[in-house]
Protein backbone atom coordinates (compact mmCIF):
# COMPACT_ATOMS: atom_id res chain seq x y z
CA UNK A 1 0.00 0.00 0.00
CA UNK A 2 3.06 2.23 0.55
CA UNK A 3 4.88 1.63 -2.65
CA UNK A 4 1.82 2.42 -4.51
CA UNK A 5 0.99 5.84 -2.43
CA UNK A 6 4.53 6.79 -3.17
CA UNK A 7 4.50 6.12 -6.82
CA UNK A 8 1.91 8.09 -6.87
CA UNK A 9 3.03 10.65 -4.78
CA UNK A 10 6.17 10.80 -7.66
CA UNK A 11 4.02 10.84 -10.43
CA UNK A 12 2.38 13.99 -9.30
CA UNK A 13 5.51 15.55 -8.71
CA UNK A 14 7.11 14.70 -12.01
CA UNK A 15 4.06 15.91 -13.38
CA UNK A 16 4.17 19.28 -11.71
CA UNK A 17 7.69 19.36 -12.87
CA UNK A 18 6.73 18.86 -16.25
CA UNK A 19 4.37 21.83 -16.41
CA UNK A 20 4.43 23.75 -19.87
CA UNK A 21 3.28 26.43 -21.32
CA UNK A 22 0.43 26.47 -23.67
CA UNK A 23 -1.27 28.43 -25.76
CA UNK A 24 -2.54 32.15 -24.18
CA UNK A 25 -0.01 32.08 -21.95
CA UNK A 26 -1.51 29.80 -19.84
CA UNK A 27 0.59 27.35 -17.69
CA UNK A 28 -0.60 23.84 -18.58
CA UNK A 29 -0.01 21.47 -15.28
CA UNK A 30 -1.56 18.29 -13.62
CA UNK A 31 -4.25 19.90 -11.70
CA UNK A 32 -5.33 16.46 -10.10
CA UNK A 33 -4.42 12.50 -9.63
CA UNK A 34 -7.27 9.98 -9.45
CA UNK A 35 -5.57 6.89 -9.02
CA UNK A 36 -3.14 6.16 -12.08
CA UNK A 37 -5.29 8.99 -13.75
CA UNK A 38 -3.86 12.16 -14.50
CA UNK A 39 -5.97 15.36 -14.97
CA UNK A 40 -4.22 18.22 -16.83
CA UNK A 41 -5.61 21.98 -16.59
CA UNK A 42 -5.61 22.21 -20.43
CA UNK A 43 -8.34 18.77 -20.02
CA UNK A 44 -10.74 21.35 -18.17
CA UNK A 45 -9.93 24.54 -20.46
CA UNK A 46 -10.67 21.99 -23.48
CA UNK A 47 -13.86 21.56 -21.88
CA UNK A 48 -14.17 25.16 -21.53
CA UNK A 49 -13.91 25.87 -25.40
CA UNK A 50 -16.00 22.78 -26.35
CA UNK A 51 -18.85 24.42 -23.70
CA UNK A 52 -18.50 27.88 -25.38
CA UNK A 53 -18.35 26.37 -28.60
CA UNK A 54 -22.20 24.27 -27.82
CA UNK A 55 -23.32 27.89 -26.52
CA UNK A 56 -23.03 26.90 -22.68
CA UNK A 57 -22.67 30.01 -20.48
CA UNK A 58 -19.28 29.91 -18.00
CA UNK A 59 -19.47 31.16 -14.58
CA UNK A 60 -16.68 31.11 -12.06
CA UNK A 61 -17.89 27.84 -10.82
CA UNK A 62 -18.09 25.88 -14.17
CA UNK A 63 -14.30 25.11 -13.84
CA UNK A 64 -15.03 22.84 -10.77
CA UNK A 65 -17.91 21.55 -12.02
CA UNK A 66 -15.66 20.40 -14.81
CA UNK A 67 -12.60 19.09 -12.98
CA UNK A 68 -15.44 17.05 -10.34
CA UNK A 69 -17.05 15.75 -13.45
CA UNK A 70 -13.54 14.34 -15.42
CA UNK A 71 -12.48 13.14 -11.28
CA UNK A 72 -15.81 10.95 -11.11
CA UNK A 73 -15.10 9.65 -14.44
CA UNK A 74 -11.96 8.59 -14.21
CA UNK A 75 -13.07 6.80 -11.13
CA UNK A 76 -15.82 5.16 -13.36
CA UNK A 77 -12.89 4.79 -15.89
CA UNK A 78 -10.47 2.72 -13.81
CA UNK A 79 -13.60 0.43 -12.18
CA UNK A 80 -14.65 -0.05 -16.27
CA UNK A 81 -10.91 -1.58 -16.68
CA UNK A 82 -11.08 -3.98 -13.56
CA UNK A 83 -14.13 -5.28 -14.92
CA UNK A 84 -12.88 -5.85 -18.04
CA UNK A 85 -15.48 -3.83 -20.13
CA UNK A 86 -14.96 -3.37 -24.06
CA UNK A 87 -15.00 0.07 -26.08
CA UNK A 88 -17.99 -0.02 -28.52
CA UNK A 89 -15.92 0.83 -31.60
CA UNK A 90 -18.65 1.54 -33.83
CA UNK A 91 -20.53 3.90 -31.39
CA UNK A 92 -16.95 6.15 -30.85
CA UNK A 93 -16.46 6.49 -34.13
CA UNK A 94 -19.79 7.58 -35.05
CA UNK A 95 -19.35 10.19 -32.03
CA UNK A 96 -16.24 11.30 -32.46
CA UNK A 97 -17.18 11.97 -36.48
CA UNK A 98 -20.19 13.76 -35.52
CA UNK A 99 -18.47 15.89 -32.75
CA UNK A 100 -15.74 16.67 -35.83
CA UNK A 101 -18.28 17.44 -38.00
CA UNK A 102 -20.48 19.59 -35.86
CA UNK A 103 -17.12 21.77 -34.63
CA UNK A 104 -15.69 22.38 -38.26
CA UNK A 105 -19.16 23.67 -39.35
CA UNK A 106 -19.75 26.26 -36.29
CA UNK A 107 -16.16 27.26 -36.89
CA UNK A 108 -15.72 27.30 -40.02
CA UNK A 109 -13.48 24.96 -41.57
CA UNK A 110 -10.43 23.01 -40.85
CA UNK A 111 -8.19 25.72 -40.32
CA UNK A 112 -10.37 27.75 -37.80
CA UNK A 113 -10.71 24.39 -36.11
CA UNK A 114 -6.89 24.64 -35.06
CA UNK A 115 -6.74 27.63 -34.39
CA UNK A 116 -9.75 27.15 -31.83
CA UNK A 117 -8.47 24.23 -30.51
CA UNK A 118 -4.32 24.96 -30.89
CA UNK A 119 -3.90 21.99 -32.49
CA UNK A 120 -3.73 20.44 -35.52
CA UNK A 121 -7.26 18.11 -36.80
CA UNK A 122 -5.51 14.91 -36.52
CA UNK A 123 -4.43 15.30 -32.96
CA UNK A 124 -7.92 16.87 -31.90
CA UNK A 125 -9.23 13.42 -33.80
CA UNK A 126 -7.16 11.34 -31.18
CA UNK A 127 -7.57 13.04 -29.19
CA UNK A 128 -11.63 13.34 -28.53
CA UNK A 129 -11.05 9.51 -29.76
CA UNK A 130 -9.39 8.15 -26.43
CA UNK A 131 -11.87 10.91 -24.82
CA UNK A 132 -14.73 9.09 -26.58
CA UNK A 133 -13.34 5.54 -26.08
CA UNK A 134 -12.74 6.59 -22.02
CA UNK A 135 -16.93 7.78 -22.26
CA UNK A 136 -18.32 4.95 -23.75
CA UNK A 137 -16.58 2.29 -21.04
CA UNK A 138 -17.46 5.53 -17.85
CA UNK A 139 -21.36 5.27 -19.31
CA UNK A 140 -21.28 1.16 -19.01
CA UNK A 141 -20.03 1.65 -15.82
CA UNK A 142 -22.11 3.76 -14.44
CA UNK A 143 -24.77 1.10 -15.95
CA UNK A 144 -23.31 -1.62 -14.42
CA UNK A 145 -23.37 -0.09 -11.00
CA UNK A 146 -27.24 0.96 -11.34
CA UNK A 147 -28.41 -1.84 -12.86
CA UNK A 148 -27.01 -3.71 -9.93
CA UNK A 149 -30.37 -2.44 -7.58
CA UNK A 150 -32.91 -5.40 -6.59
CA UNK A 151 -36.10 -5.16 -8.43
CA UNK A 152 -38.35 -2.56 -7.94
CA UNK A 153 -41.57 -4.05 -6.53
CA UNK A 154 -44.66 -2.92 -5.21
CA UNK A 155 -43.66 -2.88 -1.32
CA UNK A 156 -40.99 -0.61 -2.34
CA UNK A 157 -43.96 1.70 -4.39
CA UNK A 158 -45.36 1.72 -0.83
CA UNK A 159 -42.76 2.73 1.55
CA UNK A 160 -41.52 5.45 -1.00
CA UNK A 161 -45.43 6.39 -0.67
CA UNK A 162 -45.67 5.71 3.05
CA UNK A 163 -41.81 8.26 3.74
CA UNK A 164 -41.87 10.80 1.09
CA UNK A 165 -43.03 14.41 2.08
CA UNK A 166 -46.19 15.27 0.54
CA UNK A 167 -45.33 18.75 -1.36
CA UNK A 168 -42.41 15.96 -2.66
CA UNK A 169 -44.75 13.90 -4.24
CA UNK A 170 -44.31 13.64 -7.81
CA UNK A 171 -47.18 15.90 -9.94
CA UNK A 172 -48.37 14.10 -13.16
CA UNK A 173 -49.17 16.53 -15.59
CA UNK A 174 -52.67 16.99 -17.40
CA UNK A 175 -52.10 14.44 -20.21
CA UNK A 176 -54.31 13.72 -23.47
CA UNK A 177 -55.32 10.82 -25.73
CA UNK A 178 -56.52 11.87 -28.97
CA UNK A 179 -57.42 10.11 -32.79
CA UNK A 180 -57.27 12.16 -36.12
CA UNK A 181 -58.51 12.13 -39.27
CA UNK A 182 -56.10 13.60 -41.93
CA UNK A 183 -56.28 14.88 -45.33
CA UNK A 184 -53.60 16.27 -47.33
CA UNK A 185 -53.32 19.28 -49.56
CA UNK A 186 -52.74 17.82 -53.69
CA UNK A 187 -49.05 17.55 -53.11
CA UNK A 188 -48.36 16.85 -56.39
CA UNK A 189 -50.34 19.74 -57.85
CA UNK A 190 -47.62 22.09 -55.39
CA UNK A 191 -44.76 20.76 -56.17
CA UNK A 192 -44.74 20.93 -59.81
CA UNK A 193 -46.05 24.80 -59.18
CA UNK A 194 -42.65 25.07 -56.97
CA UNK A 195 -40.88 23.47 -59.37
CA UNK A 196 -42.05 25.15 -62.51
CA UNK A 197 -40.99 28.88 -60.50
CA UNK A 198 -37.38 26.74 -59.58
CA UNK A 199 -36.88 26.22 -63.11
CA UNK A 200 -37.51 29.96 -64.00
CA UNK A 201 -35.45 31.18 -61.13
CA UNK A 202 -32.53 29.23 -62.16
CA UNK A 203 -32.82 30.28 -66.36
CA UNK A 204 -32.69 33.89 -64.78
CA UNK A 205 -29.17 32.81 -63.26
CA UNK A 206 -28.24 31.55 -66.17
CA UNK A 207 -28.66 34.54 -68.44
CA UNK A 208 -27.25 36.63 -65.81
CA UNK A 209 -28.75 37.25 -62.87
CA UNK A 210 -26.91 37.06 -59.33
CA UNK A 211 -27.82 34.09 -57.69
CA UNK A 212 -27.60 36.19 -54.41
CA UNK A 213 -29.52 38.62 -55.41
CA UNK A 214 -32.62 36.09 -56.42
CA UNK A 215 -31.85 34.05 -53.15
CA UNK A 216 -32.63 37.31 -51.32
CA UNK A 217 -35.61 37.70 -53.17
CA UNK A 218 -37.53 34.64 -53.27
CA UNK A 219 -35.52 31.83 -50.76
CA UNK A 220 -37.71 30.89 -48.06
CA UNK A 221 -34.99 29.52 -45.75
CA UNK A 222 -35.01 32.53 -43.30
CA UNK A 223 -31.54 31.68 -42.03
CA UNK A 224 -29.62 31.97 -45.26
CA UNK A 225 -31.71 34.33 -47.43
CA UNK A 226 -30.82 37.43 -46.28
CA UNK A 227 -27.16 36.33 -46.77
CA UNK A 228 -27.85 35.70 -50.41
CA UNK A 229 -28.35 32.26 -49.63
CA UNK A 230 -25.30 31.82 -48.47
CA UNK A 231 -24.52 28.66 -46.21
CA UNK A 232 -21.25 29.01 -45.28
CA UNK A 233 -18.24 26.21 -44.87
CA UNK A 234 -19.79 23.22 -43.55
CA UNK A 235 -19.74 19.27 -43.52
CA UNK A 236 -21.64 17.47 -46.18
CA UNK A 237 -22.89 15.17 -43.05
CA UNK A 238 -25.10 17.87 -41.81
CA UNK A 239 -27.18 18.17 -44.69
CA UNK A 240 -29.85 15.92 -46.04
CA UNK A 241 -28.17 13.27 -48.12
CA UNK A 242 -29.61 14.54 -51.14
CA UNK A 243 -28.43 18.16 -50.88
CA UNK A 244 -24.86 17.00 -49.55
CA UNK A 245 -24.68 14.69 -52.37
CA UNK A 246 -25.82 17.57 -55.14
CA UNK A 247 -23.50 20.11 -53.70
CA UNK A 248 -20.34 17.80 -53.93
CA UNK A 249 -21.05 16.53 -57.42
CA UNK A 250 -20.85 20.67 -58.65
CA UNK A 251 -17.78 22.33 -59.04
CA UNK A 252 -17.36 25.70 -58.37
CA UNK A 253 -19.67 28.29 -59.91
CA UNK A 254 -22.13 25.11 -61.66
CA UNK A 255 -25.94 25.79 -60.72
CA UNK A 256 -27.61 22.56 -59.47
CA UNK A 257 -30.66 21.20 -60.97
CA UNK A 258 -33.72 20.98 -58.71
CA UNK A 259 -33.03 19.38 -55.81
CA UNK A 260 -35.65 17.90 -53.62
CA UNK A 261 -35.01 17.31 -49.51
CA UNK A 262 -38.30 17.31 -46.75
CA UNK A 263 -37.35 21.03 -46.28
CA UNK A 264 -38.79 21.40 -49.72
CA UNK A 265 -37.05 22.08 -53.62
CA UNK A 266 -33.51 23.57 -53.91
CA UNK A 267 -31.14 25.08 -55.82
CA UNK A 268 -27.23 25.19 -55.25
CA UNK A 269 -23.90 26.96 -56.33
CA UNK A 270 -21.51 25.43 -54.73
CA UNK A 271 -18.77 28.40 -53.87
CA UNK A 272 -16.03 26.61 -51.86
CA UNK A 273 -15.05 23.06 -51.57
CA UNK A 274 -12.24 21.43 -49.00
CA UNK A 275 -12.70 17.66 -48.76
CA UNK A 276 -15.62 16.52 -47.45
CA UNK A 277 -16.95 20.22 -46.40
CA UNK A 278 -18.56 23.02 -49.01
CA UNK A 279 -19.83 26.48 -48.78
CA UNK A 280 -22.75 27.17 -51.10
CA UNK A 281 -25.92 29.29 -52.01
CA UNK A 282 -29.11 27.85 -52.31
CA UNK A 283 -32.57 28.84 -52.66
CA UNK A 284 -35.49 26.92 -50.89
CA UNK A 285 -38.80 26.95 -52.13
CA UNK A 286 -41.56 24.75 -50.53
CA UNK A 287 -44.79 23.79 -52.12
CA UNK A 288 -47.46 25.95 -51.22
CA UNK A 289 -51.42 24.90 -51.32
CA UNK A 290 -54.22 27.17 -52.66
CA UNK A 291 -57.20 28.07 -50.69
CA UNK A 292 -59.36 25.71 -52.63
CA UNK A 293 -57.10 22.88 -51.01
CA UNK A 294 -57.88 24.02 -47.52
CA UNK A 295 -61.53 24.50 -48.37
CA UNK A 296 -62.11 21.14 -50.29
CA UNK A 297 -60.32 19.08 -47.21
CA UNK A 298 -62.31 21.02 -45.21
CA UNK A 299 -65.37 19.89 -46.53
CA UNK A 300 -64.54 16.80 -46.92
CA UNK A 301 -64.07 16.40 -42.77
CA UNK A 302 -66.79 18.32 -41.88
CA UNK A 303 -68.87 15.26 -44.10
CA UNK A 304 -66.78 13.10 -42.31
CA UNK A 305 -67.90 14.40 -39.04
CA UNK A 306 -71.41 14.61 -39.58
CA UNK A 307 -72.18 11.03 -40.59
CA UNK A 308 -69.76 10.42 -37.28
CA UNK A 309 -72.02 12.66 -35.32
CA UNK A 310 -75.25 11.12 -36.98
CA UNK A 311 -73.73 7.54 -36.33
CA UNK A 312 -73.48 6.54 -39.94
CA UNK A 313 -69.64 5.65 -39.57
CA UNK A 314 -67.75 5.12 -36.49
CA UNK A 315 -64.62 7.38 -35.66
CA UNK A 316 -62.46 4.52 -35.75
CA UNK A 317 -63.54 3.01 -39.20
CA UNK A 318 -63.90 6.38 -40.73
CA UNK A 319 -59.85 6.71 -39.71
CA UNK A 320 -59.07 3.32 -41.52
CA UNK A 321 -60.97 4.00 -45.07
CA UNK A 322 -60.40 7.92 -45.52
CA UNK A 323 -57.50 9.07 -43.39
CA UNK A 324 -54.44 9.86 -45.45
CA UNK A 325 -52.07 9.58 -42.36
CA UNK A 326 -50.61 5.68 -42.72
CA UNK A 327 -49.52 6.21 -38.87
CA UNK A 328 -52.39 6.25 -37.18
CA UNK A 329 -55.19 5.13 -39.87
CA UNK A 330 -54.22 1.22 -38.62
CA UNK A 331 -54.99 2.11 -35.26
CA UNK A 332 -58.43 4.02 -36.01
CA UNK A 333 -56.68 6.99 -35.79
CA UNK A 334 -55.61 6.88 -32.72
CA UNK A 335 -51.62 9.26 -31.89
CA UNK A 336 -49.27 7.56 -30.32
CA UNK A 337 -45.89 9.01 -29.54
CA UNK A 338 -43.30 7.90 -32.27
CA UNK A 339 -40.31 7.01 -29.61
CA UNK A 340 -42.12 5.67 -26.48
CA UNK A 341 -45.28 4.40 -28.37
CA UNK A 342 -46.95 5.73 -25.82
CA UNK A 343 -50.78 7.09 -26.38
CA UNK A 344 -50.88 9.87 -23.94
CA UNK A 345 -49.39 13.48 -24.58
CA UNK A 346 -48.46 16.34 -22.34
CA UNK A 347 -49.60 19.66 -23.56
CA UNK A 348 -45.94 20.59 -24.47
CA UNK A 349 -45.76 17.12 -26.69
CA UNK A 350 -48.72 18.18 -28.59
CA UNK A 351 -48.30 20.16 -31.69
CA UNK A 352 -50.20 23.94 -31.16
CA UNK A 353 -52.79 23.30 -33.81
CA UNK A 354 -53.76 20.18 -32.03
CA UNK A 355 -53.57 21.59 -28.38
CA UNK A 356 -55.87 24.47 -29.31
CA UNK A 357 -58.22 22.18 -30.74
CA UNK A 358 -58.17 19.79 -27.68
CA UNK A 359 -58.46 22.26 -25.16
CA UNK A 360 -61.86 23.00 -25.37
CA UNK A 361 -63.48 19.42 -26.13
CA UNK A 362 -64.91 17.28 -23.65
CA UNK A 363 -63.97 13.12 -24.12
CA UNK A 364 -65.54 11.83 -26.91
CA UNK A 365 -66.22 15.01 -28.96
CA UNK A 366 -64.43 15.99 -32.17
CA UNK A 367 -62.77 19.17 -33.66
CA UNK A 368 -64.26 21.37 -36.35
CA UNK A 369 -61.55 20.37 -39.03
CA UNK A 370 -57.89 22.34 -38.48
CA UNK A 371 -54.85 23.09 -40.60
CA UNK A 372 -51.95 21.20 -38.95
CA UNK A 373 -48.36 19.76 -39.49
CA UNK A 374 -47.32 16.68 -39.89
CA UNK A 375 -43.91 15.14 -38.55
CA UNK A 376 -42.21 14.97 -41.98
CA UNK A 377 -38.83 17.55 -42.28
CA UNK A 378 -37.62 19.80 -39.98
CA UNK A 379 -40.94 21.79 -39.73
CA UNK A 380 -43.67 19.42 -40.46
CA UNK A 381 -45.45 19.81 -43.52
CA UNK A 382 -48.72 21.15 -43.88
CA UNK A 383 -52.02 18.68 -43.47
CA UNK A 384 -55.75 18.95 -42.74
CA UNK A 385 -57.79 16.69 -39.89
CA UNK A 386 -60.39 16.36 -37.20
CA UNK A 387 -59.45 15.45 -34.01
CA UNK A 388 -61.36 13.63 -31.34
CA UNK A 389 -60.29 13.84 -27.73
CA UNK A 390 -60.54 10.13 -26.40
CA UNK A 391 -59.30 10.72 -22.61
CA UNK A 392 -58.33 13.53 -20.41
CA UNK A 393 -56.46 12.71 -17.10
CA UNK A 394 -56.65 16.18 -14.90
CA UNK A 395 -53.04 16.98 -13.72
CA UNK A 396 -52.45 15.30 -9.85
CA UNK A 397 -50.41 13.95 -7.28
CA UNK A 398 -49.40 10.75 -8.18
CA UNK A 399 -51.17 7.63 -6.55
CA UNK A 400 -49.95 4.20 -7.11
CA UNK A 401 -53.26 3.40 -7.87
CA UNK A 402 -53.15 5.38 -10.74
CA UNK A 403 -49.88 6.13 -11.81
CA UNK A 404 -47.97 2.97 -10.70
CA UNK A 405 -46.13 2.78 -13.96
CA UNK A 406 -44.76 6.55 -13.36
CA UNK A 407 -43.89 5.99 -9.56
CA UNK A 408 -42.23 2.80 -10.11
CA UNK A 409 -39.45 4.40 -12.68
CA UNK A 410 -39.00 7.47 -10.13
CA UNK A 411 -38.09 4.94 -7.22
CA UNK A 412 -36.01 2.64 -9.91
CA UNK A 413 -34.34 6.56 -10.74
CA UNK A 414 -33.91 7.03 -6.73
CA UNK A 415 -32.36 3.25 -6.16
CA UNK A 416 -29.78 4.62 -8.84
CA UNK A 417 -28.81 7.60 -8.07
CA UNK A 418 -28.36 6.29 -4.31
CA UNK A 419 -26.23 3.27 -5.95
CA UNK A 420 -24.37 5.81 -8.35
CA UNK A 421 -23.46 8.19 -4.47
CA UNK A 422 -22.56 5.52 -2.56
CA UNK A 423 -20.52 3.82 -5.58
CA UNK A 424 -18.72 7.19 -5.59
CA UNK A 425 -19.14 8.10 -1.80
CA UNK A 426 -17.04 4.92 -1.42
CA UNK A 427 -14.62 5.14 -3.89
CA UNK A 428 -13.17 8.88 -3.37
CA UNK A 429 -12.18 7.21 0.26
CA UNK A 430 -10.16 4.66 -1.03
CA UNK A 431 -9.25 5.86 -4.24
CA UNK A 432 -5.30 7.78 -3.75
CA UNK A 433 -6.95 11.49 -5.40
CA UNK A 434 -4.40 14.67 -5.23
CA UNK A 435 -6.27 17.64 -6.05
CA UNK A 436 -4.30 20.85 -6.85
CA UNK A 437 -4.89 24.03 -4.08
CA UNK A 438 -5.79 26.55 -7.44
CA UNK A 439 -9.13 24.10 -6.40
CA UNK A 440 -9.41 24.80 -2.40
CA UNK A 441 -12.31 27.50 -3.15
CA UNK A 442 -14.45 24.95 -5.11
CA UNK A 443 -18.13 24.21 -3.79
CA UNK A 444 -17.95 20.49 -4.86
CA UNK A 445 -21.09 18.43 -4.78
CA UNK A 446 -19.38 15.47 -2.84
CA UNK A 447 -17.45 16.60 0.52
CA UNK A 448 -14.74 13.56 0.02
CA UNK A 449 -13.21 15.65 -2.79
CA UNK A 450 -12.39 18.69 0.11
CA UNK A 451 -10.43 16.11 2.19
CA UNK A 452 -7.84 15.54 -1.05
CA UNK A 453 -6.86 19.10 -1.59
CA UNK A 454 -3.38 19.10 -0.99
CA UNK A 455 -1.88 22.15 1.27
CA UNK A 456 0.13 25.15 0.07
Amino acid sequence: MKKILLTAIVIFAALNARAQKYSGGLIDKTVAVVGNEMIMLSDIEEEVRMSRLNGAYIDENSRCRILENIMQSKIFLMQARLDSLTVNREMVNAEVTSRMDNARTALGGDEELEKYFRMPVYKLRQEWLSQMEDMSLTQQEQSEVAGKIPEITPFDVKRYMDTVAVDEIPIVPIKYQYSQICIYPNRDSAALACKEKLLDIRQRILNGERFATLARLYSEDPGSSRKGGELGMASKSIFWPAFGDAAMSLKKGMISQIVETPDGFHLIEVLEKKGDMFNARHILLKPKYSDNDRVRAFERLDSLKARILSDKISFDLAARIYSEDPATRTNGGQVADPVSGSAYFDIDQLKPQDYRALQNLEPGQISDPISSLDNEGRDGNEVYKILKLDKIIPSHKATPENDYTELLEGVRNIKRQEAIDDFLDKKIKETYIVIDPLFSDCEFSRKGWLEKITKD
